[in-house]
């Protein structure tokens, strides 16, 4: 009886072994499933909210968009990469290239925006909100006025280039007074935000063989002209089919309610912006490629 007892105490113990149970320590409890729903989601952090859908602040470009619809906008789709090798470069030696667009084919338009004559703090704003890029091509005697208020402007990263120091038109000047015109705010620019400009727009896109060798002794790397400009409320069109086309440069100026009959230039800019997604493009930057 005792070898029998002893033998069944034996295949018993075999048997809660191979099974992975013991009588002293009982199955441990399960571990609720886990979950991917955001911190944000009200249901993760707190059980009375149901079954809700996660919130949409949760969600991946949620503070863009949000940025975005505080200005009335809805996101730009994000820039391709930039070319290994910039399709506008001036050789060792030439001419300063002079250009209106960028050789591409992708859905991408530049925006440059001239003067500085308008300071408008909400546009500041803006630009740190949306981070769209675009080059500011300023003239020192509408800048001298506040040269601090576009300090952050170039800090956010936006490109900084040259329009002359007093907005002359350079087809009646001489080449060397071109020269000081073109480098002496060259040299103001650098002074105040500690880079020094490689892109020069002529003022009213004048210029002439003077202008790019004016500008070549100051060290620019091109000319910018533009295919389209922004108005009050639409572009105006160089182009007769009054479209868009990969790689077009954008000219707009800093103005305010004054010239814009009313209209404060967030609001001429949020138009401009509008009209470039209308037609499905986005916006790179333009020292990319240049």
């Amino acid at each position: 009886m005792k070898k029998t007892i002893a033998l069944w105490a034996a295949l018993t113990a075999a048997t809660l072994l191979v099974t992975g149970c013991t009588a002293e320590r009982p199955p441990a409890a399960v571990a609720p499933p886990k979950t991917t729903a955001s911190a944000a989601d009200p249901s993760a952090v707190d059980p009375s909210a149901g079954n809700k859908a996660p919130d949409a602040a949760g969600a991946p470009g949620a503070a863009a968009a949000a940025a975005y619809r505080k200005w009335g906008l809805k996101p730009f789709a994000p820039p391709p990469a930039p070319p290994a090798v910039k399709p506008v470069v001036r050789k060792p030696g030439g001419p300063v290239p002079v250009i209106s667009d960028i050789p591409t084919t992708e859905k991408i338009v530049f925006l440059t925006i001239d003067d500085g004559a308008e300071k408008d703090a909400e546009f500041v704003t803006m630009m740190k909100d949306l981070k769209v890029p675009f080059t500011m091509f300023l003239t020192d005697s509408a800048i001298r006025a506040d040269y601090a208020y576009f300090a952050p402007l170039v800090a956010q990263g936006h490109g900084l280039a040259n329009h002359t120091l007093t907005h002359p038109n350079l087809r009646t000047l001489s080449q060397e007074a071109q020269r000081k015109e073109i480098c002496g705010q060259q040299t103001k620019l650098a002074q105040r935000y500690g880079t020094t400009p490689r892109l020069f727009r002529p003022p009213y896109g004048n210029w002439n063989e003077a202008t790019r060798a004016a500008a070549g002794s100051c060290g620019v790397d091109a000319l910018v002209l533009w295919r389209e400009s922004m108005q009050i409320k639409n572009m105006q069109y160089q182009r007769g089919d009054k479209k868009l086309h990969p790689g077009d440069i954008i000219l707009a100026h800093f103005r305010g309610p004054t010239e814009l009959k009313g209209r404060t230039m967030t609001e001429m800019t949020a138009t401009m912006l509008r009209r470039i997604q209308e037609q499905g493009f986005t916006v790179a930057r333009l020292e990319d490629y240049v």
